[in-house]
């Protein structure tokens, strides 16, 4: 066979083992598609399922010691306490925000808009239409909020969004509880499994890894979304024992403030100014005490928790918390910061263990020498 012979049946070989290799990735990728699309709306619970059994496991061995072994019980157990300890405040703020609006709506017949001043005429561009509408709303606040309805029905229907978006995480976390449930007993079997996976990604740091983001995930759990509801927890009880209006609603931004590592030092420095205003001395005083030692707690727990060495910067946190909240709604709250920060120290313990491994520039001359 001459060369060019031999040529041109080499290269018809290479194309058609390039066109094998490009239909087989070709069907790997519509079946891993297909798997991702069936497996989509289950992602986030059982992403959270995960998190939860983590962060539990430590608990949950404690509790199988007590019970003499019982893998099973323990695990139905802790599942029940979470259960009890999550429905519980969700029931009270939901009933409590429902009870605030409520009063709300009872009291808007007796709601009074004051008269405008004419000055209001003198502002440039929007003084006329905003004067006409203020004087409108003073004399007839019915019908001003007749007129301004059509432009108010898309925000309502992204509220609307937002509360059915709230809903199902809710419910997506419920469930994620129980699927955590039945993870407990098999914990030490798919740890195995998940160390043999990181030995085939990483020989020689993939157990140190996985270790490490099983600690990430149960410090941030604890020293960030745990102290966070309890801070949260011990200020909407706060409100509701002093009677503040809207005190779901208060707990609420309490909660996502203390999350995002602001704190909730912004509503609970005026709520305790507003109640030495409004409240009698008494009442004003004893809130006073309670809310103080709430809003310092988070500095004196999240050192104690968070002591082994947590590295993940605040301002990655705060993107996990907007990031999450925006793609997964309420559940994506909790969930943002906890993957980010997984994330995150995985990371720079990978950077940290490849600049070890590179040889020192000057060490490298000096053997050359």
């Amino acid at each position: 066979m001459s060369a060019e012979g031999q040529n041109a049946s080499g290269l018809d070989g290479l194309t058609r083992a390039g066109t094998e290799l490009a239909a087989k990735l070709g069907v790997l990728a519509l079946l891993l598609y297909w798997t991702y699309v069936l497996i989509s709306p289950f992602l986030t619970i059982g992403i959270w399922s995960v998190i939860l059994c983590v962060a539990l496991y430590p608990g949950y061995e404690r509790i199988v010691r007590a019970l003499g072994g019982r893998r099973r019980l323990a695990a139905a157990l802790l599942t029940l306490l979470c259960l009890i300890v999550i429905i519980g405040p969700a029931t009270w703020l939901a009933l409590d925000l429902v009870d605030s609006l409520r009063a709300l709506a009872s009291s808007s017949d007796t709601w009074t808009v004051p008269s405008p001043s004419p000055r209001v005429k003198e502002w440039p561009v929007v003084g006329e239409p905003l004067y006409q509408f203020w004087d409108l709303a003073s004399t007839n606040l019915r019908e001003a909020f007749a007129k301004i309805a059509p432009q108010l029905k898309p925000v309502g229907s992204v509220l609307l969004d937002m509360a059915t978006g709230a809903g199902v995480g809710m419910l997506k976390f419920f469930a994620a509880v129980i699927v955590a449930g039945f993870l407990f007993a098999p914990a030490p079997a798919f740890v195995a499994a998940a160390e043999k996976f990181t030995r085939r990604l990483a020989a020689d740091r993939g157990e140190r890894l996985l270790a490490l983001a099983a600690s990430t995930i149960r410090t941030v759990s604890r020293g960030v979304v745990g102290i966070a509801a309890l801070q949260a927890l011990l200020a909407g009880a706060g409100f509701s024992m002093a009677g503040f209006p809207g005190a779901s609603l208060l707990t609420s931004a309490c909660l996502v403030l203390a999350i995002v590592q602001i704190g909730p030092s912004v509503i609970i420095i005026p709520s305790i100014l507003w109640a030495w205003s409004a409240l009698d001395t008494s009442t004003a005083l004893l809130f006073t005490a309670y809310m103080v030692p709430v809003n310092l707690i988070d500095n004196v727990l999240r050192p104690l928790i968070m002591a082994r060495g947590l590295t993940t910067p605040m301002l990655v946190i705060l993107i996990g918390v907007i990031g999450g909240t925006l793609s997964h709604g309420i559940t994506g709250l909790f969930l943002g910061p906890i993957v980010l920060a997984v994330i995150w120290e995985l990371l720079a313990a990978w950077i940290s263990n490849m600049d070890a491994a590179e040889p020192d520039p000057d060490s490298r001359q000096s053997d050359r020498a």
